[in-house]
């Protein structure tokens, strides 16, 4: 099965995303689709600050509920409040819509350390 890999994104080993110009971050397509169904998401509040590999939240799904890390470190500048109405945009569009947090990047320096489109390929 083939998953969308956009190209700007950077991609950590446990399928997170991110945007190193936006400071967005989100699942990634292949952990939306092993997650099935997802039914809600907790986030961490606006002005928290995010460690690299500390919990940024929470995803349920019908078939399990899952950690969700942030792949960089920085302060959380905003959360999808949508998916708490409509967590199926995670399922639906997860480069898109179903974008979970955005971060002011301490350090573009981090993204650096994250897997590219490819190698991300690869570690599918």
């Amino acid at each position: 099965m083939s998953f969308d890999i956009p190209d700007n994104l950077y991609y950590t080993e446990s399928h997170e995303w991110v945007d190193p110009e936006t400071g967005k971050i989100g699942l990634t397509d292949f952990a939306q689709d092993e997650l099935g169904d997802i039914v809600f998401v907790e986030f961490p509040g606006v002005g928290d600050h995010l460690e690299t590999d500390s919990e940024l939240g929470v995803v349920e799904s019908i078939k399990a509920v899952s950690d969700v890390y942030s792949p960089v470190s920085g302060a959380v500048t905003d959360v999808n409040e949508t998916l708490e109405g409509e967590p199926e945009l995670l399922n639906e569009d997860p480069y898109g819509d179903g974008w979970l947090v955005e971060l002011d990047l301490d350090s573009t320096d981090e993204v650096e350390a994250l897997l590219t489109p490819d190698e991300y390929e690869t570690h599918l």
